[in-house]
């Protein structure tokens, strides 16, 4: 059995190609939870911790739809012939993303799976400002987070 690679990332983070879009990691998935699982740093409690923090996770994990998607994550990951990388992204890639990549890593783990983990950029500042839509957006605007 092959391990799998858990890739989190920040979107805001990523070089962009030619169409001007964010450019993820190759992976065989790329999870986008942007628009999908409420934003962790919102939480005044919270806000400086990383989704590396037990509190982080289980704030993630409490977010409506996230145990869905962690099952249908996990069982993805378990088909006979799975996937290598599974790559979750969010804004900047220090709540939701990294969170629910050591969630799926605990599972995965539970489940007998060989794991590595890799966190591109939960060790950068939160990123306060995102663009309102990436293909039209100038640099000046964009909404506080």
């Amino acid at each position: 059995m092959h391990p799998i690679r858990l890739i989190s990332f920040g979107y805001l983070h990523l070089p962009t190609g030619p169409d001007g879009l964010p450019v993820p990691p190759a992976a065989d998935r790329v999870e986008d939870v942007r628009d999908r699982l409420r934003d962790p740093a919102a939480a005044r409690d919270i806000l400086e911790l990383d989704g590396l923090h037990p509190r982080v996770q289980d704030v993630v994990l409490g977010t409506p739809g996230a145990r869905e998607l962690l099952a249908n994550l996990a069982d993805y990951a378990d088909l006979p012939v799975g996937p290598r990388r599974i790559a979750i992204g969010c804004a900047g890639g220090r709540n939701r993303a990294s969170g629910l990549t050591e969630l799926l890593a605990r599972t995965l783990r539970d489940r007998g799976s060989e794991v590595v983990v890799e966190h591109l950029h939960v060790h950068l500042p939160r990123v306060l400002k995102t663009p309102a839509d990436p293909r039209t957006a100038s640099p000046e605007q964009g909404t506080a987070r």
